[in-house]
C-alpha cells in the first residue's frame, strides 16, 4: 500500500507498519525459468523474477529471440521516437526486448516494449543483487496504460543481463525459451486460491481494479466453486495501533477493539470522509459473510455480497454503512444475526477471533511470502504475479490443476490451443470407430489409452492401443475381423482377444478366411456324401436318396428310417393297448370279488350256506 503522509499521527502509523514489516515479514519473490538454447557459450537455465503486472504465460511457455535496443537502452520513451520496431514478420521468432532498468517505473518499460512490438520484456538489473518483484507504481504515479499491458515481464540478474547483450554485441542469435510451466504448484485436481482484497474504494485505481476484477471474475469464480473444482477463501489485511498511541485521536478513528486492529483512512485525511475504522468493519462484515454463507455450504455468495455492496453503497454517495450492508445481505437471503454474531463489539477491549486468525493469516507458510501487497491473490500457496485480469487468473488457475484434470473451462480457445487438432498430437487413434488416445490438456496434451463406454483400452498410447475385458466387443468390434455375406455376419472378436470363429481362418485381427471343408476332407466324408463349401460352412447331402445324419457323419436310408419310426410306434400302441386290457381285467376282478363277498355277507344274515359254520351275527337284533 503507498501512504501519503498527512500529519505526525499517520507518519507513525505507517513507520510502525513498516517496523512491523522488517520484524515479521518474509517476501517470496515468484520466479520462472529462463532457458537459452543458443549460443552454445550460454546454453543453460537461469532464474527471473516474474513482474506483478502483464500476463504471466502461467502452464505454458514461449520462444524467441533476445533483442538489446541501440537507443532508448531503458525503454523510457516510445521506441517510435527512434524509427525502432520489433514486430514480427510472419514466420519469425517473436522478440523478447532486454533493456536496462533504471530511470522510469518497470510499468514504463514494458507498455513502451509492447508498443514496439516485443513479445516479452526482460529487465537486467543495474546492480549486483538478490532478484526482486518488479511491481506496479503507487496510485499518484498510475496511468490508465497499465490496464493494457499483456505482455509477460522479467527481471534477470546483471551478471546474466551483461553475458546477453556481449553476445548480442557479438553478433550471436540469442535463442531464449520463457518457461512458467513450474511457476505454480500442481498436485491434484482441486486448486485452493486466496484473494487478499479490501472493501474500500475509495484508495484510487488500485480499489478500482480489485471491484473491476471480482466483478468481472465472479460468475467463473462460483462455477468453478460450486462444482468441487476450486476452493476459494478471501482475506483482509489489518494492521495494529502503537501502544503509546492507542489513546489518541488518530488511533481511535482509525482501529477497533482498542486499537488492535487498524486500516489507513480512506481519503488519506482524517477531517473529512470515512475513517479508516469503517473500513475495518466492513473489511470484518465481508469476511463473516463468507464464514456465514460457507456454514449453509453457499460459500460463492460472497462474490455476489462484494459485487452488490460495491454496487449499492459506495463512499462516494455516503452509503457506506451497516444499514446499507445489512440490505444487501437480506437481499441475498443471508442469516444476518448469524453476521453481526460474528463481526462482535468493535469497541470491546478484546481480540477479535476473525480478525486476529486475518493477521496470523497474513505471515507466510511454506513457499508463500507474507502478504504485503494489495490486492494479492495466493493459488496454492504461492502468490501470483501478473495483471488482475479475468482472463490471467483464469489461465493461472488453470496451471494449478493436476494434468487431465482441468475443468473445460480451462481447455476453452480463449485459454489455451489444443494441440490435439492437428495431426491428432502424434497419438494413437481408431479413425473408423472415432476414438482417440490424445487428451487436451492446459499445459499441452497427452497420448493416455481412454475408456469409452466402460470398457478400458490398453497399450502405449502413442502407436497402440486395444479394448481390453468384458464389453470390449461393443467398440469397434474390439479391433478383430468382421464381415457380413448373404446376410451371415461372422466376427472374431472374443471376450480374451481377436480368434477367427469355427469355420475361418487367420489372424483374427484384419483377415478371416473361409475354410474350405469339402477340399480339406474335414467333413461331409462318408461313401455316399455329396459336399459343397459355403462361406463360414458347408452342405453335405446323400446320394441314393440316403438321409445325412451330421453328428454322425454317415447316410442313411429314409426308407429305412421310416420302417423303423412306424414298428416304434406300434409297438407302443400295442403296448398301450395291452397295458388298458390288462387293467381292466384286473378291476374286472376285483369289483367282482367285492360283489361276491357283499352278497354272500346279506344272505348268511337269512340262511346259513353249506360250507359256512355258525357265523357270528353282527347286525342289530329286531325284537318283535
Amino acid at each position: 500500500m503507498g501512504f501519503r503522509p498527512v500529519g505526525t499521527m499517520l507518519r507513525l502509523l505507517v513507520c510502525a507498519v513498516f517496523l512491523l514489516s522488517s520484524c515479521h515479514a518474509r517476501f517470496v519473490v515468484e520466479k520462472n525459468s529462463l532457458k537459452v538454447t543458443a549460443p552454445e557459450d550460454l546454453k543453460g537455465t537461469y532464474e527471473c523474477a516474474i513482474g506483478n503486472f502483464g500476463v504471466p504465460q502461467y502452464g505454458g511457455t514461449m520462444v524467441g529471440f533476445v533483442a538489446y535496443p541501440k537507443a532508448n537502452k531503458k525503454a523510457c520513451k516510445d521506441f517510435d521516437d527512434f524509427d525502432i520496431s520489433y514486430k514480427s514478420k510472419p514466420g519469425a521468432f517473436p522478440t523478447f526486448l532486454l533493456v536496462d532498468r533504471g530511470d522510469c517505473y518497470f510499468t514504463n518499460k514494458a507498455w513502451n516494449a509492447q508498443k514496439a512490438g516485443a513479445a516479452a520484456i526482460l529487465v537486467a538489473d543495474d546492480k549486483d543483487e538478490p532478484l526482486i518483484t518488479m511491481d506496479t507504481p503507487e496510485e499518484s504515479g498510475r496511468a490508465e496504460y497499465l490496464e493494457n499491458i499483456t505482455i509477460p515481464s522479467a527481471l534477470i540478474t546483471k551478471s546474466f543481463g551483461d553475458r546477453l547483450k556481449k553476445a548480442i554485441d557479438n553478433g550471436d542469435m540469442v535463442n531464449v525459451n520463457l518457461d512458467w510451466r513450474e511457476a505454480l504448484p500442481h498436485p491434484d485436481e482441486r486448486v485452493e486460491y486466496e484473494f487478499w482484497t479490501n472493501s474500500n474504494d475509495e484508495c484510487g485505481p488500485k480499489c478500482d481494479s480489485q471491484i473491476e476484477f471480482v466483478k468481472s471474475f465472479k460468475g467463473a469464480a462460483q462455477v468453478l466453486e460450486k462444482k468441487g473444482y476450486t476452493q476459494f477463501t478471501p482475506h483482509y489485511i489489518t494492521w495494529y495501533c502503537p501502544e503509546a498511541f492507542t489513546l489518541s485521536k488518530q488511533c481511535k478513528s482509525q482501529c477497533i477493539n482498542h486499537g488492535r486492529y487498524c486500516a489507513p483512512d480512506p481519503e488519506q485525511d482524517f477531517s473529512k470522509g470515512y475513517d479508516g475504522k469503517d473500513v475495518v468493519v466492513q473489511n470484518l462484515r465481508q469476511v463473516c459473510v463468507f464464514n456465514v454463507a460457507k456454514e449453509h455450504k453457499k460459500p460463492w455468495l460472497w462474490w455476489d455480497y462484494v459485487t452488490d455492496f460495491a454496487i449499492r453503497c459506495p463512499m462516494k454517495e455516503k452509503k457506506y454503512t451497516k444499514e446499507c450492508a445489512d440490505g444487501v445481505i437480506k437481499s441475498l437471503g443471508l442469516d444476518h444475526k448469524a453476521i453481526d454474531k460474528c463481526i462482535g463489539n468493535p469497541d470491546a477491549d478484546e481480540e477479535n477471533p476473525v480478525l486476529k486468525a486475518e493477521q496470523d493469516a497474513q505471515i507466510g507458510k511454506g513457499s508463500r511470502g507474507d502478504v504485503t501487497i494489495l490486492p494479492t491473490l495466493v493459488i496454492n500457496n504461492r502468490q501470483y504475479r501478473g495483471k488482475l485480469d479475468k482472463g490471467a487468473v483464469l489461465k493461472a488457475l488453470c496451471a494449478g490443476f493436476r494434468e487431465t484434470t482441468e475443468p473445460a473451462v480451462c481447455l476453452s480457445e480463449d485459454i489455451q490451443t489444443n494441440e490435439c487438432l492437428e495431426n491428432n498430437g502424434g497419438c494413437w487413434q481408431d479413425k473408423a470407430a472415432n476414438i482417440t488416445a490424445c487428451k487436451d490438456t492446459f499445459r499441452g496434451r497427452v497420448c493416455e489409452c481412454p475408456v469409452v463406454k466402460g470398457v478400458k483400452f490398453v497399450g502405449d498410447g502413442y502407436s497402440h492401443c486395444e479394448a481390453s475385458g468384458s464389453g470390449r466387443c461393443e467398440i469397434n468390434n474390439g479391433g478383430c475381423w468382421k464381415e457380413t455375406r448373404h446376410g451371415r455376419t461372422y466376427s472374431a472378436c472374443t471376450d480374451d482377444g481377436c480368434k477367427c470363429p469355427d469355420g475361418f481362418k487367420g489372424d483374427g485381427i484384419h483377415k478371416c478366411e473361409d475354410i474350405d471343408e469339402c477340399k480339406e476332407r474335414t467333413a461331409c466324408q462318408c461313401k455316399e456324401c455329396k459336399c459343397k463349401n459355403t462361406w463360414g460352412s458347408y452342405d453335405c447331402g446323400c446320394s441314393g436318396g440316403l438321409l445325412y445324419m451330421k453328428e454322425h457323419d454317415t447316410c442313411i436310408s429314409k426308407n429305412a428310417a421310416t420302417e423303423v419310426g412306424w414298428s416304434f410306434l406300434w409297438v407302443i400302441f400295442f403296448g398301450l393297448v395291452a397295458a388298458g386290457i390288462a387293467g381292466y381285467a384286473v378291476y374286472k376282478y376285483r369289483i367282482r370279488r367285492y360283489m361276491d363277498s357283499e352278497i354272500r355277507a346279506i344272505m348268511a344274515q337269512y340262511m346259513p350256506l353249506d360250507n359256512q359254520g355258525d357265523v357270528p351275527n353282527h347286525s342289530h337284533h329286531i325284537e318283535m
